[in-house]
C-alpha cells in the first residue's frame, strides 16, 4: 500500500477537481447511513467550498428522467452549468465524464455521491487503478445501510483511496488564515452548512460587537 504522508499528499484547491454524482431523488429515497436532510447540507457545503476555492466541479447524474434531478441545492451553486446525464452505472466508463474532469489537468480526483456502495466506489476504485490521486468526502455520500457505507469505505481505502469529510476538505485547501480571499468565502459557507461551528462564529462575532456595560464589573 502507498501511504500518504508528508505536506506533498495534502489536498490544494488548485490541483483539485470535484466530481458529484448521483445526489438525486430515487437515491436519496433509499438512503439509510445518514439522515437524509444531512447529506443535502454537507453536499451543498462541499459544493460551496469548491466553488469558493475555484476548484472546477462536474455534476452528473444517472438516468436523471426516472431518477430525477440532481438537488437544486447544488445546482443552485453552479447556475447554467450543464449536468452530465449517464446511462453507465459507473462514472468512470462514461466518456464524457472523464473527459470533463481529464480538461481540468487536476489530479487530486475528490468525489461524493449517493450511493457509496455502487457509485461512488466503483469510479474510486478505477481511477485508483489508473493512476488518479482519489479522495471520497464520506458525509456527503451515504449508502442503502450503515454497513454497506462502512464496508465500501473498506473496500476503498484497501485500493488507495484517501477519506476525508467536507468540512475537512475545505479546511485543507484553506491551510493558512492569511488567505484572506478564500478565508471570507469560506467563513460564509461555514455559517451556514457547519452546524454548530457556524453558529459559534456568529455569537463570536455578536460577543465581540456588543458594548460592554459600564457598571460591569
Amino acid at each position: 500500500m502507498n501511504f500518504r504522508n508528508g505536506l506533498a499528499s495534502l489536498l490544494r484547491p488548485e490541483d483539485s477537481v470535484l466530481v458529484l454524482i448521483d445526489h438525486q431523488p430515487y437515491q436519496l429515497a433509499n438512503v439509510n447511513s445518514h439522515e437524509p436532510q444531512m447529506v443535502i447540507n454537507n453536499t451543498t457545503g462541499l459544493a460551496k467550498a469548491a466553488k469558493a476555492f475555484g476548484v472546477p466541479t462536474i455534476l452528473t447524474t444517472v438516468v436523471a428522467e426516472r431518477g430525477g434531478l440532481l438537488f437544486p441545492q447544488i445546482t443552485d451553486v453552479f447556475p447554467g452549468q450543464d449536468v452530465i446525464d449517464r446511462t453507465f452505472i459507473n462514472t468512470w466508463q462514461d466518456r464524457k465524464v472523464v473527459d470533463a474532469v481529464k480538461a481540468t489537468g487536476r489530479k487530486q480526483l475528490i468525489i461524493a455521491g449517493l450511493w457509496t456502495e455502487i457509485c461512488v466506489a466503483m469510479p474510486a476504485i478505477q481511477a485508483l487503478g489508473e493512476g488518479w490521486d482519489v479522495t471520497v468526502i464520506t458525509d456527503a455520500s451515504g449508502a442503502v445501510s450503515v454497513e454497506a457505507h462502512e464496508v465500501a469505505i473498506q473496500r476503498m481505502v484497501a485500493a488507495g483511496a484517501n477519506m476525508m469529510t467536507w468540512l475537512a476538505l475545505a479546511a485543507e485547501w484553506q491551510r493558512d488564515w492569511a488567505r484572506t480571499d478564500q478565508a471570507v468565502a469560506l467563513t460564509e459557507v461555514i455559517t451556514q452548512h457547519a452546524g454548530g461551528s457556524g453558529i459559534a462564529y456568529l455569537w463570536e462575532q455578536q460577543l465581540l460587537n456588543t458594548p460592554v456595560p459600564g457598571n460591569a464589573g
